[in-house]
């Protein structure tokens, strides 16, 4: 198993009150926040995924199950760093990830140096904040995304094996 394999990810979570808003393990300043069993950091799962299944290790619902109260509130930074321990068992490394936040509010540019830094950290800063991107799109208010009902993010990453 040598050479380059590309991963793509998806998330969505649909935006409550009650919440705070996670993205990146940074907290983001908005009146509503993510629904889910973990922390709902949607940006981090979709990169999780992108990372699990060009490396064979399944998908983060296979590995951290929303049935199991283990994870009820659990940080997905933390999640994301098991993930990277066993990329790098596995003989990983990460190239790249470049991650699109789709989302009419908040506006992510003010908050894109933050999450790249503490995705860098989970990562052991193995990986440069540099090959870490984040970009917020709107959808120009259509779909349920237009509409503030949530957030999804897409990811593609770019995994090396030796």
């Amino acid at each position: 198993m040598h050479g380059l394999r590309i991963g793509n990810g998806f998330d969505v979570h649909r935006l409550v009150p009650g919440r705070d808003l996670i993205l990146g393990g940074i907290k983001i300043e908005h009146p509503l926040g993510l629904e889910g069993h973990s922390d709902a950091d949607v940006l981090v799962h979709s990169i999780i995924d992108s990372f699990l299944g060009p490396s064979g290790l399944g998908d983060i619902g296979r590995l951290f199950p929303d049935t199991d109260p283990a994870y009820k509130n659990i940080s997905s930074i933390y999640l994301l760093e098991q993930v990277y321990a066993m990329l790098r068992e596995k003989g990983f490394t990460v190239v790249n990830t470049d991650s699109i936040v789709i989302c009419e509010k908040p506006k992510i540019a003010p908050y894109v140096d933050m999450i790249r830094q503490s995705i860098g950290r989970a990562m052991k800063n193995e990986v440069s904040p540099e090959s870490i991107s984040i970009k917020g799109k709107t959808t120009e208010k259509l779909g349920f995304t237009g509409r503030g009902e949530g957030i999804a993010v897409y990811t593609v990453s770019l995994l090396s094996c030796k």
